[in-house]
């Protein structure tokens, strides 16, 4: 497989893997490509991808939207430390189910542990990154932010 099939199937995976972990109704808008510096405003969460593609995952949206995320999975308010651990546990359970679908795409890809980031974050260093938005109905909007190291 070539990197451009890798992308496409890692950006497949992760529509698949934010219809499968949240219980809500969502709008994914197409993928763009970012040549440039990345800034995560307010909450997000680093995991880096190993294996037949190496990348780094961002998943960026705001403390409130998290959150919300959060109560809608649990039924109980997320907030505080609570709200940072949940961030990376979400982190987890995102890339996991994303390494276990490219898996079954024949994409063998592993995951390092999460990296939460709270505040304004620059995120440069990389020479192409996709980045995927999401509109999450009543909830509200996240992005997965998806960075290629080139080989």
């Amino acid at each position: 497989m070539n990197n451009s099939k890798h992308i496409q199937t890692v950006l497949n995976g992760s529509i698949h893997s934010l219809k499968t972990i949240l219980p809500m109704e969502m709008n994914i808008q197409p993928p763009s490509v970012l040549n440039q510096p990345y800034i995560q405003e307010e909450m997000g969460v680093l995991i880096g991808l190993i294996g037949d593609i190496k990348g780094r995952l961002v998943i960026n949206s705001s403390s409130s939207t998290i959150s919300a995320i959060g109560t809608k999975m649990f039924g109980i308010p997320i907030e505080g430390e609570m709200l940072e651990s949940f961030t990376g546990e979400f982190g987890n359970m995102f890339a996991g189910n994303l390494c276990t679908h490219v898996g079954q795409q024949s994409l063998n890809v592993d995951i390092t542990p999460p990296t939460v980031m709270v505040g304004t974050t620059k995120l440069c260093g990389f020479e192409k990154a996709f980045k995927l938005p999401a509109m999450l109905e009543n909830i509200g909007p996240l992005t997965i932010l998806f960075t290629i190291d080139e080989e």
